[in-house]
C-alpha cells in the first residue's frame, strides 16, 4: 500500500528546501483539478483503459474523493462524490461517452492488477 502524499509533508525537494503542509495542500489540490478538468475533456478515454494503463480510472478517484470526505466528517454520497468528479451525474456520462469494453480490453483488465488501490 503506497502512502498518499499529503501524509508526507513537508516534502523535501532537492536538498535544502521544503514545502510548507499549506503550500503542499493546495500544490496537490491544484493537481487533481487538472487531473479531474483534464479527464472531463478527455471522454475518448474510457475507464477501462484508464485501468489497464494506470490501474485507476475516474471511478477510483470519485471514491478516493468519497472516502477523504467521509474521513473528515463531510456528507456525502458515492452519487454526489461521482457528480462532483464527472461534473454531471454519471448515469448522464455514461449515456454520453461511455462505450462497451472490447473483448481485448477485458482480457488485458483480468491480467491486470489494477484495482483501484
Amino acid at each position: 500500500m503506497s502512502i498518499p502524499l499529503l501524509y508526507l509533508s513537508p516534502i523535501i525537494c532537492g536538498e535544502n528546501w521544503a514545502l510548507d503542509e499549506k503550500t503542499e495542500i493546495e500544490l496537490q489540490a491544484a493537481a487533481y483539478r487538472r487531473l479531474r478538468d483534464h479527464l472531463r475533456k478527455r471522454t475518448d478515454v474510457q475507464n477501462i483503459d484508464l485501468m489497464n494503463l494506470g490501474g485507476f480510472c475516474r471511478n477510483c478517484l470519485s471514491k478516493w474523493y468519497l472516502e477523504a470526505a467521509r474521513t473528515r466528517g463531510v456528507e456525502l454520497t458515492e452519487r454526489e462524490s461521482r457528480k462532483a468528479f464527472y461534473g454531471m451525474p454519471y448515469e448522464e456520462w455514461k449515456e454520453r461517452y461511455h462505450k462497451e469494453a472490447t473483448p481485448d480490453q477485458m482480457a488485458a483488465f483480468e491480467l491486470a492488477d489494477g484495482d483501484g488501490e
